[in-house]
């Protein structure tokens, strides 16, 4: 993420809305390519262990020490580290949002309560 917490925390809240759709679709934008490439290294996986003769510890060998599939497990690793980095954007975004409407409430509630508030009848 490019922008830094304190310009976060100063942002406008339509703006920190618009940051937090954005850095959210392209966590799920990221997050659908990561499971379709996953997805099809599985398949070419159970496709090698079918096309390739031999017992079942063979096959598995074979797979294994295939270059082209561990060179397609490396992408998917990469893709995951760029999806934990953006699903941290997120975070980090949500929770100025949380805060700062934490923070409004509390100006809120630091008002002196009514004389029908049902804090002050138990006490």
């Amino acid at each position: 993420m490019t922008i830094s917490i304190e310009e976060l925390w100063n942002m406008p809240e339509p703006a920190l809305l618009g940051a937090y759709h954005s850095a959210r679709r392209q966590f799920v934008e990221q997050k659908f390519a990561r499971d379709t490439q996953r997805a099809r290294l599985e398949w070419l996986r159970a496709k090698m262990f079918i096309g390739n003769s031999g017992g079942v510890t063979e096959r598995k060998m074979a797979v294994d020490v295939s270059e082209e599939l561990a060179r397609k497990g490396q992408e998917v690793r990469e893709m995951t580290r760029e999806l934990d980095l953006v699903k941290v954007d997120v975070d980090v975004i949500a929770m100025v949002i949380r805060l700062r409407g934490v923070s409004a409430a509390a100006s809120v509630q630091g008002e002196e309560p009514g004389e029908n508030d049902p804090e002050r009848e138990g006490a």
